[in-house]
């Protein structure tokens, strides 16, 4: 497998594990935000080689009763002649409980365009899903999914994570929950390691929690290789480095102020 196949298969879904760091945990106290945007640089590392290959910003802006997130995500100019990403996503999240109500993910990847709609509801200690699921040149899907407790997509776990307590974590080391996709769900298996240093893209280091996931689909067969992030210990838990390995080289997502 080359070098350009492997970066081109892994920014197609660099932005969405970005996301996939908080469907396992029980949050301590409802929590409130304010309105924000954070940035991440999606890079590309292999040897000596480190390239900027795509960029997403993150965006909160409260309404009312909930909140409107938003992840808008792209390749940059040299990558887009690889493969060109230029994804999507939206939540409303209830403020009461964090709870999502509805995810949409529209994507646009090299030639093919897709759009993934999932509306929650909640019944008996479960979470529904009422999926739609379009994708160019093909019929339209409908799909149900369903979860005992509370499950999360790619957008509304990121902002569940910010309510965590870690030190219950560390004692805990290793939990598991559910996340929907737009068309399927996936077990997550979460491990603790330990407190350490952590590099930045600019050079500087900064004190993080290192954590790391595992993606099945029926409890079985791994769904992607593993990632490993690392995530601030101060109080907004905010994921700075994400690392994934490729065939050839591995690739990175960073957080920039």
């Amino acid at each position: 497998m080359t070098i350009r196949t492997s970066l081109s298969r892994y920014l197609a879904s660099a932005m969405a594990v970005l996301l996939c760091l908080g469907a396992s945990f029980k949050a301590q106290a409802l929590s409130s935000f304010s309105d924000e945007t954070l940035n991440y640089e999606v890079v590309y590392h292999w040897g000596v080689i480190w390239k900027h290959a795509a960029s997403a910003k993150l965006s909160l802006q409260n309404s009312g009763d909930h909140y409107n997130t938003s992840l808008t995500a792209y390749t940059r100019s040299w990558a887009d002649k690889i493969y060109p990403v230029r994804d999507t996503l939206t939540c409303q999240i209830l403020k009461d409980g964090l709870k999502p109500m509805k995810y949409v993910k529209t994507s646009h990847e090299g030639k093919h365009y897709g759009k993934d709609i999932v509306e929650y509801s909640y019944s008996d200690g479960y979470s529904l899903a009422n999926c739609t699921v379009i994708r160019q040149d093909r019929d339209t899907r409908y799909v149900k999914l369903q979860a005992p407790g509370q499950a999360y997509d790619m957008l509304s776990v990121f902002y569940f994570l910010r309510t965590l307590d870690f030190n219950t974590f560390k004692a805990n080391g290793v939990i598991k929950s559910t996340v929907f996709s737009g068309k399927r769900k996936e077990n997550v298996t979460v491990k603790y390691h330990k407190v350490e240093h952590v590099e930045m893209r600019n050079g500087s280091k900064q004190i993080a929690h290192h954590i790391s996931f595992t993606f099945t689909q029926d409890g079985q067969t791994k769904s992607s290789d593993d990632i490993h992030c690392w995530i601030s210990t101060d109080s907004r838990h905010i994921p700075l480095v994400i690392k994934g390995s490729l065939p050839v080289g591995e690739v990175r997502v960073f957080y920039v102020q």
